[in-house]
């Protein structure tokens, strides 16, 4: 079985190809010590940038192309070496001066700025970097994007900070960032995996959940979404916070070509008549659809039966895939 999730022509071909990126175990706990590496989590789009001899690609984790929809951070990474990838997220700043992902979502012309922020490298002038350490990594990282600052200000280096999970956890409270991310030194770049390397600890509860139908209204009252555990898709929760009118409308028009006479929940109708639960009389009020959309929900916990409490819309994640979503935490 081969280790590592990588097109055969990934790191040898003249025209770089998409490589899954690595991802993060979530914790409720941050990993303490010498051995652990400190940034902060962004709320914005994983991107992989890479560029060759035909150009600058922008791929989202799913390696669907964001080129042409964040063409300046394209054309500012024309600036990269050729044969070189960077890992990263796309955020987006607000008139704050904080990382707005439903500005980033849904107004980005309202953003003060969309930036890339770089945090590890693939490969460097055509060498792969997979199996270098992480430290090692960062300071080649580190040479590539202080040369592309100097062109450019839409290219920013994701650095770690040198404090104590505490302490790191009051200042991402203070400044309203995501999370933290933690990671192992001396590790290597692994694709496609969630190894426990990478750890991330969110300061607010939040996830992707799936769409799979909605209360009636006008156009909807509230989303039914949940997740998946073994393929099988769980109902969680409805939401109805979040929404504006003109909000309702641009997600009620995702909804075309999806409906179904079908519940995609194999737990609903549920027996236990609790404020969160869907009995069968309720059900009669959803409508139901295919599990394709997938939405960023914030609350404040989940409940000991497996729903969530205080459920709020952030925005959907076209850049995650329904079938991977499952309870984090």
């Amino acid at each position: 079985m081969p280790r590592l999730k990588i097109k055969k022509s990934a790191i040898s071909a003249e025209r770089l190809q998409f490589i899954e990126p690595m991802y993060a175990q979530s914790v409720q706990e941050l990993p303490h010590g010498k051995d652990w590496l400190y940034e902060v989590k962004f709320d914005g789009y994983r991107c992989l940038a890479g560029k060759d001899s035909t150009g600058v690609t922008l791929w989202s984790r799913r390696g669907n192309l964001f080129t042409d929809q964040f063409s300046h951070i394209a054309q500012a990474c024309e600036q990269l070496p050729s044969d070189t990838m960077l890992d990263g997220e796309i955020i987006a700043i607000d008139q704050r001066g904080r990382i707005s992902f439903n500005l980033l979502q849904r107004h980005r012309s309202e953003a003060q700025a969309i930036l890339f922020y770089a945090f590890d490298i693939i490969m460097d002038r055509g060498k792969s970097l997979l199996e270098v350490p992480l430290e090692t990594r960062r300071e080649i990282l580190t040479d590539i994007v202080t040369d592309l600052k100097k062109t450019s200000t839409l290219n920013v280096l994701s650095e770690t900070i040198d404090a104590s999970p505490a302490d790191l956890v009051q200042v991402v409270k203070e400044f309203g960032f995501e999370g933290i991310i933690a990671k192992r030194k001396g590790s290597f770049y692994e694709p496609g995996k969630r190894t426990g390397a990478w750890v991330k600890y969110k300061v607010n509860q939040s996830q992707e959940f799936v769409i799979g139908g909605y209360t009636r209204g006008d156009p909807f009252d509230a989303l039914v979404v949940g997740c998946y555990q073994d393929d099988k898709l769980l109902f969680v929760s409805k939401v109805r916070a979040g929404f504006v009118p003109h909000l309702r409308r641009q997600i009620a028009s995702r909804f075309k070509g999806l409906q179904t006479e079908t519940c995609p929940f194999v737990n609903l109708p549920e027996r236990k008549r609790t404020q969160w639960a869907l009995t069968r009389d309720q059900m009669r009020e959803r409508a139901w659809l295919r599990p394709e959309l997938v939405a960023q929900i914030e609350f404040t916990e989940w409940t000991p039966d497996g729903h969530l409490r205080q459920a709020k819309f952030c925005g959907l994640r076209d850049d995650k895939k329904a079938t991977e979503v499952v309870r984090e935490l």
